[in-house]
């Protein structure tokens, strides 16, 4: 039942927000959803719930929402060395020259670091755009997760008005690795708290590991 569950709050959001993108839609309900905690064995991590669970009135007031386009998902398909066949089968349509700005770094609300070389520091860049109506200050703050180095740059995030959007990279560094060569999962968030009382938090999902899926 979660599809027609979250197709109700993205109608609910695109209501209120007739001029949202599907995108920071979506990005609305990932980064305001809750996330649930036991007492015996502590939080969920995003391997088992993805972002959480949704909560229909704090994705109508995110604060900030990771947006993107139809362009984007093309750059990200050249990243993958696909061939302009394989994009027009994917996107039904004519590949312009979105493929001369490649990149791997959709702005997606979540992270995901896959480490494959043991010295390996990964850098995940993402844009976040203020939907607030007023001048805004933000501050990162991350999960700490075993075996890794992780920090943000820049640590704090300016926003002037609504609309304005900042940039910043998540910098993940393998320790394990370092000492030892084994497999490992690791899971994080990754939060954007607003300063003054923590107003808005704007919390992604982040996993790591050295796995193959395959």
């Amino acid at each position: 039942m979660s599809c027609p569950h979250l197709a109700g709050v993205a109608a609910l959001i695109k209501k209120a927000h007739p001029d949202w993108s599907p995108a920071a839609v979506r990005s609305a309900m990932m980064t305001t959803a809750d996330t649930d905690a036991s007492p015996k064995k502590g939080p969920a991590t995003g391997f088992a719930m993805g972002a959480g669970q949704v909560n229909p009135s704090k994705a109508l007031n995110p604060g900030l929402v990771y947006d993107l386009n139809s362009a984007d998902y093309v750059r990200l398909l050249c990243a993958m060395n696909l061939t302009a066949a394989q994009i027009r089968a994917i996107t039904r349509s004519v590949v312009d020259n979105s493929c001369s700005s490649s990149s791997l770094d959709l702005n997606y609300p979540s992270f995901v670091a896959f480490f494959s070389r043991s010295s390996e520091v990964l850098e995940l860049r993402r844009t976040l755009t203020n939907v607030g109506q007023e001048m805004a200050t933000y501050s990162a703050a991350v999960t700490p997760m075993d075996g890794l180095q992780v920090r943000v740059v820049p640590q704090h995030l300016v926003f002037k008005g609504n609309g304005d959007k900042l940039s910043f990279k998540l910098v993940i560094q393998s320790v394990i690795l370092k000492k030892k060569k084994k497999k490992f999962q690791k899971s994080g968030y990754l939060k954007w708290v607003e300063d003054g009382g923590g107003k808005h938090i704007v919390q992604s999902p982040i996993v790591a590991t050295n796995i193959h899926s395959y």
